[in-house]
C-alpha cells in the first residue's frame, strides 16, 4: 500500500474572548506606503482607544516591518501568510486610512468565518475611504458578509455606541430608506420608452468594450465577468498594455506635437519644469500626447465603442501617467486623430469613452450614459470621480453637505469651468506616478447632473442611480479642499439630492461614482430615468437614491 504524505491542518492559536484583530492592507508600491505610513498608525492608535472604552482589546494581526518602514500588508502573497496565521472565528477589523489593493486580503476575508468590520476616518488627506468603498464593493461582489463603519472621531459618543453594538452582536447595519426600486415606481412615458429601444439596440447590435489589461490595483469589484456582461450586448476585447506602449513608440513626434498644440490653443496651461522626478517636462508630454493617438488607433483597430487603460501597474515605469490620455478621449471636443495612413479621421467629432483604471462597471455605465444623453440631445461627456471625501462647507456660501468628487486627472474638459482654457496640466504626484505626466486640473462647472453606479452583488449586475447639483464655492474654500486631498487633480463640488453623507457611505458599493451633466435639472431627471430604464431592461436591478432637487420624491 502506497504511503502517502499528508498535509499538516496549520495551528492556529484561538484568540480569547474580548479580544478583536485588526489588519491594515495597504498600497503595493512601496513610496505610497511609507509616505502613509503616519496617518495609518494615527488612526490604529485612535481606534484601539476606542476599543478598549468598549471593554474589548486590540490584537495587531501582522507587525510593523522595520526594513520596509511601514506596517501594511503590501502583497497578496503577504496577506495570504496573514490570514495563515488568524483565528478563522475571531471578530475582525480591517482599518483602512489609506488607498489598499483589495486582493491583498480578499482571499482572507472570503473564508473568514468570524465577524468582519471595514473601518475608516473622515480624512481627505489620503484615499483612506476611497479604499474602504472599494474594498466594500469587492466584499459585496464576492457575497462576504461584512459591516463597516466610518467617522471624524473615534471618540464620538454615537460611534462608540456602534462599534460596541459590532463588537457584541458582530453586525451594525444603518438605514437606507432613502434606496427606491426603480421598479416600484412604475415610470412610464417617453424616456422610459427610450431607454427600452436603446437597450434593445445594444442588445441586438452588440458592441465592443476595450480592456487594456484587467484588474487595476486589485480592484476585484470593477471586473465584470463575461457571463453577466455579455447578456447586455457588451463583449470584452481583452488587449493588451504592451501593445499599447508598442503603438506609444510608433506615433511620430509631429503627429504628438500637434496634438499639444491643439490642446494649448484650445486654452491648456501645461506647468513645465526641467526636472523629470518632480516637474511635468516636455518630454513626459510627448510620450502622453503619443500614448493618446495610440489608444484612438488600436481602438479603431478592434472596432471599440469603449476603452479602459489600467496603467498601474503595468505602465507606470514605461510611460507616463494615462490620465491626461483618457480625459481627453472623453471629450467630444478632443485633439483630432488619423488612422496611421492618414486618410481618416477616427470616431470624427465624437469622444472615445474611456473608463479610468480599466473599471469595466464605470465602462458599462459610461457607455449606456453617453448613448443615452446622444439619444436625448444632451451632454455626452462623462467620467467616474473617487467618492473622496467631503465637508460642510466653511464659506457659508452653500447650507447644503458637499462632496469632494475628485479623481487621478482624467476628466474631460468640457466638465470644467471654462473647458479647455479652465484647466491645467500639472505633474502628477510621485509617489504614485514614477514616471510622471500632468493631469487634467481644474474645478467643475456648476450644473445638473445625474450620477451612478454599475456594481454586482447577489451574482447580478445592479446599478444605483441619483440626482445632484454641482456647486460653485469660493477659491478659498476650494482650495482648502484640494490641500486637504490632492490639490492636483481635478475637483466637483457636489451635493447629493435626498442622500446623505452617511446614507451614500452605507449604500454605495465602490470607490467611483459616475456623472453627467445636463441642461437642467429637469433634462437631468429625465435623463436619469431614461437610463434607469435602459438599465432595468438590459437585466439589472435598479435602485434610484435620494430625491428630485428641491427634495420631491419620485
Amino acid at each position: 500500500m502506497a504511503a502517502y504524505t499528508l498535509p499538516k491542518a496549520p495551528k492556529v492559536t484561538k484568540l480569547p474572548a474580548g479580544q478583536v484583530y485588526l489588519i491594515a492592507n495597504g498600497d503595493l508600491r512601496l513610496s505610497a506606503n511609507q509616505k502613509c505610513w503616519d496617518a495609518q498608525n494615527q488612526m490604529e492608535q485612535e481606534i484601539g482607544r476606542a476599543v478598549a472604552a468598549a471593554g474589548w482589546q486590540v490584537v495587531r494581526a501582522h507587525p510593523y516591518k522595520e526594513a520596509e518602514k511601514h506596517g501594511f500588508i503590501a502583497s497578496q502573497a503577504e496577506g495570504m501568510e496573514v490570514f495563515r496565521g488568524i483565528d478563522p472565528d475571531a471578530p475582525l477589523i480591517v482599518a483602512e486610512a489609506v488607498w489598499q489593493y483589495s486582493h491583498h486580503v480578499l482571499h482572507g476575508l472570503i473564508t473568514h468565518r468570524g465577524p468582519i468590520l471595514t473601518l475608516a476616518n473622515w480624512s481627505g488627506m489620503w484615499p483612506g475611504l476611497v479604499g474602504m468603498l472599494n474594498l466594500n464593493g469587492s466584499l459585496t461582489k464576492a457575497g462576504v458578509e461584512y459591516s463597516t463603519l466610518w467617522a471624524d472621531d473615534f471618540a464620538d459618543p454615537k460611534f462608540q455606541e456602534q462599534l460596541a453594538s459590532w463588537l457584541k452582536k458582530g453586525k451594525v447595519t444603518h438605514p437606507l430608506d432613502h434606496v427606491h426600486p426603480f421598479a416600484k415606481l412604475k415610470a412610464a412615458g417617453e424616456e422610459v420608452d427610450l431607454g427600452r429601444a436603446l437597450a434593445a439596440e445594444l442588445q441586438s447590435q452588440k458592441s465592443i468594450m476595450g480592456v487594456f489589461d484587467e484588474g487595476c490595483m486589485g480592484m476585484f469589484n470593477a471586473i465584470i465577468p463575461d457571463h453577466l456582461l455579455n447578456p447586455t450586448g457588451v463583449y470584452k476585447e481583452r488587449l493588451s498594455q504592451s501593445a499599447l506602449y508598442y503603438e506609444t513608440t510608433q506615433v511620430s513626434d509631429e503627429e504628438a506635437l500637434a496634438v499639444r498644440k491643439h490642446m494649448e490653443d484650445a486654452g491648456l496651461k501645461f506647468i513645465t519644469g526641467p526636472t523629470h522626478e518632480t516637474d511635468l517636462t516636455d518630454d513626459q508630454i510627448l510620450l502622453q500626447c503619443k500614448m493618446y493617438i495610440a489608444a484612438v488607433r488600436i481602438a479603431d483597430d478592434f472596432g471599440c465603442d469603449t476603452i479602459g487603460i489600467q496603467y498601474q501597474q503595468g505602465l507606470k515605469d514605461l510611460l507616463p501617467a494615462s490620465d491626461l490620455v483618457e480625459g481627453t478621449l472623453n471629450d467630444s471636443k478632443r485633439p483630432p486623430v488619423k488612422s496611421r495612413c492618414g486618410k481618416r479621421e477616427l470616431y470624427a467629432g465624437e469622444p472615445l469613452p474611456h473608463f479610468n483604471e480599466v473599471d469595466e462597471c464605470a465602462g458599462l455605465d459610461g457607455l449606456m450614459t453617453y448613448r443615452v444623453h446622444k439619444a436625448m440631445g444632451q451632454p455626452v461627456e462623462n467620467t467616474l470621480h473617487d467618492l473622496r471625501w467631503g465637508d460642510w462647507d466653511r464659506s457659508g456660501t452653500v447650507d447644503d453637505y458637499v462632496w469632494v468628487f475628485e479623481i487621478s486627472g482624467s476628466v474631460p474638459p468640457t466638465h470644467l469651468m471654462g473647458g479647455w482654457a479652465g484647466a491645467t496640466s500639472v505633474r502628477q504626484p510621485a509617489m504614485f506616478f514614477p514616471a510622471g505626466g500632468g493631469t487634467i486640473k481644474g474645478i467643475s462647472r456648476p450644473g445638473e447632473v445625474v450620477w451612478s453606479r454599475v456594481y454586482i452583488e447577489e451574482g447580478r449586475l445592479k446599478m444605483d442611480l441619483g440626482r445632484a447639483g454641482v456647486v460653485e464655492l469660493p477659491q478659498e474654500e476650494t482650495e482648502r479642499r484640494w490641500n486637504d486631498t490632492t490639490p492636483q487633480w481635478p475637483i466637483m463640488h457636489a451635493v447629493t439630492y435626498g442622500v446623505s453623507r452617511d446614507q451614500m457611505m452605507a449604500r454605495h458599493k465602490s470607490n467611483h461614482i459616475q456623472v453627467a451633466y445636463a441642461n437642467s435639472a429637469d433634462e437631468a431627471d429625465k435623463a436619469m430615468l431614461a437610463k434607469a430604464s435602459m438599465a432595468e431592461a438590459l437585466g439589472m436591478e435598479v435602485a434610484i437614491c435620494g430625491t428630485r432637487k428641491g427634495g420631491a420624491s419620485w
